[in-house]
């Protein structure tokens, strides 16, 4: 096949020993960069993008792309060691990430986290190097009420999975919604729910948000526990990887899966959170025991992760083919393209194929070193936990304030994380998830921008969210998950008299 010559001389251009060089400092920036909650991909990228600009194009995509992969590889170490999620994407980690370390296994809980980003990535990788065109047109047919049927998805599949809670779970969400209309109507530039605080016409940051549910409701929760001056046990051996992979292979299904999702909401674009997201609630809904979901499953952190790297590699797509980006950090590698003299778009393949398949094949040596560089450290990151959290708790609570200063450099966002911190807490203390309280929070803008242009297109007809069989099918499977505990009870209840 014609690509795969063409990925072979990428190939040629990527083992040069500069590149390889450059590769490598990427990935150890990027997993630092992701470590740190507030920093991100993308603005991390867009701090050192000045110093790609006297590099070759290739060479500084190159960089640039393996920032990438590393921060995502970085985000779910804090989310498992500490509840605290580097990046947005990694926030659905924390779910069984952090109690299966506490369980003493924070080392396969990384492994499985590494091993699931790569194979994420992997797929979207491949997708990217043989379906380019295709995938690239099915792009283009998304308009708002797509977009809106696939977020009206992503908030249906969690009320669907919640079973017992659907109620809590719905309180949650609503909350979310609430604070995420926080700030200037960006339909009429109106202000909403500020109360006369200028602080609050951006709004509330998703990150700010996180650090404080997470971060700081985490420590306030140990402090009421009591904090004592010794460590979690954890096993530091590196034989704890190869013992992880072995448990790996009776998650398949989910591998499959939480690609597919990630892959889909990379192209649309959806972005890899609500991915991350959208995946944990699939896993959980086909899962064999999933009231295990939120104690320690493995299988809980294999689905966002794979999703999440899948959306963040497949959302590079629609920006080297179609000049479209399809996540943050992919308008900024589109901005280091035009800046480089360089215009996305189909005729990129054929005058730049050298920088086009340089950076494809990037992609792939990119991931295959960063998770050996994150395994051969899995150790290192576990006997953290070793460490007593009554010394520890200082030092992230110093982070995350950094962290929520660094994302609008404002005081304000430093006390709002605390805010947000007893909020989490008393949450956790009355029983309601964070889950579908964070993801409103990161999601509500959005559906409600693409509902609002809907209506504004169809002049406040509803017909159009089943107007084509794209938005329909999605919109007609999001009901259909909404309903689906409900009719599961109806259906049981009618069994009873019958065994009876």
């Amino acid at each position: 096949m014609e690509e795969l010559g063409l990925l072979f001389q990428g190939f040629g251009v990527v083992i040069s020993p500069f590149n390889l060089m450059l590769m490598v400092i990427g990935i150890v920036l990027g997993v630092l960069i992701g470590v740190l909650p507030g920093l991100g991909g993308a603005n991390g990228i867009a701090i050192l993008l000045p110093l790609t600009f006297t590099m070759p194009p290739t060479s500084a995509i190159i960089m640039l792309s393996c920032i990438y992969w590393g921060a995502l590889f970085g985000g779910a170490m804090t989310s498992i060691l500490f509840n605290i999620p580097g990046e947005p994407w990694s926030v659905a980690t924390t779910f069984d990430g952090y109690p299966l370390a506490q369980k003493g296994n924070p080392g396969g809980a990384l492994t499985a986290a590494f091993t699931s980003s790569f194979v994420g990535a992997i797929v979207a990788v491949i997708l990217i190097t043989f379906l380019s065109p295709i995938i690239a047109e099915f792009a283009l047919s998304f308009g708002p009420p797509e977009f809106f049927s696939v977020y009206l998805l992503t908030f249906c599949a969690f009320v669907g999975m919640a079973k017992g809670a659907a109620l809590k779970t719905i309180v949650a969400m609503m909350v979310g919604f609430t604070l995420s209309a926080v700030g200037m109507d960006t339909v009429t530039g109106q202000l909403r729910l500020t109360f006369g605080f200028t602080d609050l016409l951006k709004g509330f940051d998703f990150l700010i948000a996180v650090i404080g549910l997470f971060g700081i409701g985490e420590i306030l929760l140990t402090m009421e526990e009591g904090l004592e001056f010794k460590g979690a046990k954890a096993k530091i051996d590196l034989k704890i990887v190869l013992n992880t992979w072995k448990q790996l292979p009776q998650y398949w299904g989910t591998f499959l899966r939480g690609s597919a999702v990630g892959c889909f909401m990379g192209i649309v674009p959806g972005g890899a959170t609500p991915a991350s997201f959208m995946s944990y609630g699939v896993a959980k809904r086909f899962a064999k025991n999933p009231d295990n979901f939120g104690k320690g499953e493995m299988e809980g952190i294999v689905a966002p992760e794979t999703a999440a790297h899948a959306a963040g590699t497949s959302a590079l797509l629609p920006m080297i083919t179609l000049g479209v980006p399809g996540s943050p950090t992919a308008a900024v590698l589109l901005g280091g393209l035009l800046i480089w003299g360089l215009q996305p778009g189909p005729l990129l393949f054929q005058e730049q194929a050298d920088f086009v398949w340089g950076l494809i094949a990037s992609m792939y040596l990119g991931n295959v070193v960063g998770l050996i560089i994150v395994l051969t450290c899995v150790p290192f990151f576990a006997a953290i936990l070793r460490i007593p959290f009554a010394i520890i708790a200082p030092i992230i609570l110093a982070v995350c304030s950094i962290g929520a200063y660094t994302v609008a450099n404002s005081v304000f966002d430093i006390y709002m994380m605390v805010v947000f911190g007893v909020f989490g807490y008393l949450l956790r203390k009355l029983n309601y998830p964070l889950a579908p309280l964070v993801l409103a929070i990161v999601l509500g803008n959005r559906a409600e921008d693409a509902f609002r242009q809907s209506m504004l297109y169809s002049q406040g007809e509803l017909s159009i969210f089943f107007s084509n069989y794209l938005v329909g099918s999605i919109t007609a499977l999001s009901l259909f998950l909404l309903f689906l505990p409900m009719v599961q009870g109806f259906i049981a209840k009618l069994r009873k008299p019958a065994a009876a």
